[in-house]
């Protein structure tokens, strides 16, 4: 029973953040990057010192779920200084909540994720001034699930660390496209009617980062690689295709990225999502509204051609001289 109460704990605080935190405040304030700074700002504080509480992890969690759900019955009417705390809040739970992801097995982190993506996709479409209830159910099952979570912890088979500066890369090309997608009159995805395809495609992203095994240059090239392909459609506006393509790329990196971090200690996970989770989404949002997207390609292609160089570049070791 507590490794389904641990499943449906990860999932709610992630729909949270996807459906209230990162779109619902977004597009209440009509995306004005002064009246939504409190947001970010609390939020890179309230990584920066939750590590500093001196109370156990079960209570940090409760406190800040606490703080949260105070805050969704305020959703959307927030002023500067709601926002901020409600910033705090979701900050310093990203880095608990992901502490608490080192307790799952590969099947029970693939559940949550797909849980919390297929729920968010289906619910992407209500309205972004009702969702209040959205805020406060879901605020709501995070903080009861919190107090029966379990205590053991697992060990994930991989072995494989990715560099803070590539997965800042795949958070920033995630957030420009997604920020420019959500706004777009004449392709989104979401309110297309591409739904089902979309949830689907998450699912497969998320087994297939899973289970299908692949060195750490081909699992690099493979993401940048559907992410131009995701640039790609966009462009042409080819939206059927891109609402297969681009889920599978979400949820494949953003696998890769908490395999990653659930290596780290409490404190370097809080360093990493102060850089993943607010500055990368952030500068994200800033290109899409200043309309710079079409400069991300280049970024694009010099990566994957330094992906490319270091894969085919010769060992040292392996050269015979004759």
């Amino acid at each position: 029973m507590q490794r389904l109460i641990l499943i449906f704990f990860i999932a709610s605080e992630l729909c949270y953040y996807l459906l209230i935190a990162q779109t619902g405040i977004v597009e209440y304030f009509s995306s004005n990057l002064f009246s939504i700074a409190p947001l970010p700002i609390g939020g890179i504080i309230g990584s920066l010192l939750v590590s500093y509480i001196k109370i156990d992890f079960k209570n940090r969690i409760s406190l800040f779920l606490i703080i949260q759900l105070l805050m969704s019955f305020l959703y959307p009417n927030f002023n500067f200084l709601t926002l901020f705390i409600l910033g705090i809040a979701v900050g310093s739970l990203a880095p608990l909540i992901i502490n608490e992801i080192k307790k799952t097995t590969l099947l029970e982190l693939g559940l949550a994720l797909c849980l919390s993506y297929v729920t968010g996709t289906l619910l992407f479409n209500y309205e972004v001034n009702e969702r209040g209830i959205i805020a406060i159910i879901l605020t709501t099952i995070t903080l009861v699930a919190s107090r029966f979570l379990p205590k053991e912890k697992f060990t994930q088979n991989s072995n494989m660390e990715f560099p803070l500066l590539m997965m800042i890369l795949w958070v920033f090309l995630d957030s420009t496209l997604f920020e420019s997608l959500s706004r777009d009159v004449t392709l989104s995805i979401w309110r297309d009617g591409f739904t089902f395809q979309i949830a689907l495609f998450h699912i497969i992203g998320v087994f297939s980062a899973l289970y299908f095994k692949f060195d750490k240059n081909q699992k690099s090239l493979l993401i940048i690689t559907l992410f131009a392909l995701s640039y790609l459609f966009y462009f042409l506006r080819e939206g059927y295709i891109l609402s297969m393509i681009y889920p599978v790329v979400i949820s494949y990196y953003n696998v890769v990225i908490l395999q990653t971090i659930i290596k780290k200690d409490f404190r370097t996970i809080t360093f990493y999502m102060i850089f993943i989770g607010w500055m990368a989404s952030g500068a994200g949002l800033f290109v899409a509204l200043a309309n710079l997207i079409l400069f991300v390609p280049i970024v694009l292609l010099v990566v994957i051609l330094k992906i490319m160089i270091g894969e085919y570049k010769p060992n040292n070791k392996e050269i015979e001289y004759v």
